[in-house]
């Protein structure tokens, strides 16, 4: 059921109303994964700040629980550094009629431990070149991949990372990390700028996000999701894909302006 066409007053008031119908959809998305059996699993990565944490929110709010489940790597612990890289994912991955949600993934390594050098270089090359080959595995098996990344400028991240500091409730977001962001910001951007390019393929695609505008940005990323997963009963209207908020990603836009520098 979708809400009448009627004016909006405002902003909010229109992206309330549009949320509302895409999670009506997501809700009857997970219906049809349920009864077919699939597994769904879509890795959500970014900058520091991009909005990973209320995008993963607005997809999952109102699916269910029991076949819902979000993933947060943490720190890995010695066992976990002693194993095969990829070993501490695979628990997480989904079953049959689960749609699993990472919050940062294996990109980690091609990402903040790059950066911040966590990792070797001999490492990340590793990674860059096994990654694609790990992907194959889960797609051929049968999951859903979809992997997203959420962009944002330099100017937005130390706005963002500025209000974070002074919110009470948000005190839990904030790490060393993440205070290195803006230092670092010329050395993500081309680290994001190898992982994309060297880690995208036909069995795992990434889509790129720009994100300055939260709100678009996690609309644009559901309609995404809805639109490359067949289920039934779709409403075909609310799944426009606009290319100022979402492209998928390819070498042409490493030239363009439209991502962050």
């Amino acid at each position: 059921m979708t809400h009448p066409q009627t004016p909006y007053s405002s902003d909010r008031d229109r992206y309330d109303h549009e949320l509302h119908d895409l999670q009506v959809e997501l809700v009857k998305l997970q219906r049809h994964i349920i009864h077919k059996n699939q597994r769904v699993l879509i890795l959500i990565e970014g900058r520091d700040a991009a909005g990973k944490d209320g995008t993963i929110k607005r997809i999952s709010e109102h699916l269910s629980p029991r076949e819902t489940r979000i993933v947060a790597p943490g720190k890995p612990s010695d066992r976990e550094d002693s194993q095969w890289y990829f070993q501490r994912f695979v628990r997480h991955l989904p079953a049959a009629q689960e749609i699993v949600l990472f919050n940062r993934s294996w990109y980690n390594r091609a990402g903040v431990e790059r950066v911040m050098g966590y990792c070797t270089p001999e490492d990340t090359a590793e990674f860059l070149e096994a990654a694609p080959q790990f992907e194959r595995m889960l797609a051929r098996s049968g999951t859903i991949l979809l992997k997203y990344y959420l962009d944002i400028t330099r100017h937005e991240q130390a706005r963002r990372l500025r209000a974070r500091r002074r919110d009470p409730l948000k005190q839990w977001k904030i790490s060393p990390v993440d205070k290195a962001a803006q230092r670092y910001w010329r050395e993500y951007s081309r680290a994001r700028d190898a992982m994309l390019l060297r880690t995208h393929h036909a069995d795992g695609p990434w889509t790129v996000v720009a994100a300055n505008d939260k709100h678009q940005a996690r609309l644009a990323v559901i309609r995404n999701i809805l639109s490359r997963v067949k289920y039934a009963h779709r409403e075909g209207r609310l799944l426009h894909n606009s290319r100022e908020f979402l492209r998928p990603f390819s070498s042409a836009l490493l030239q363009s302006r439209w991502l962050a520098r």
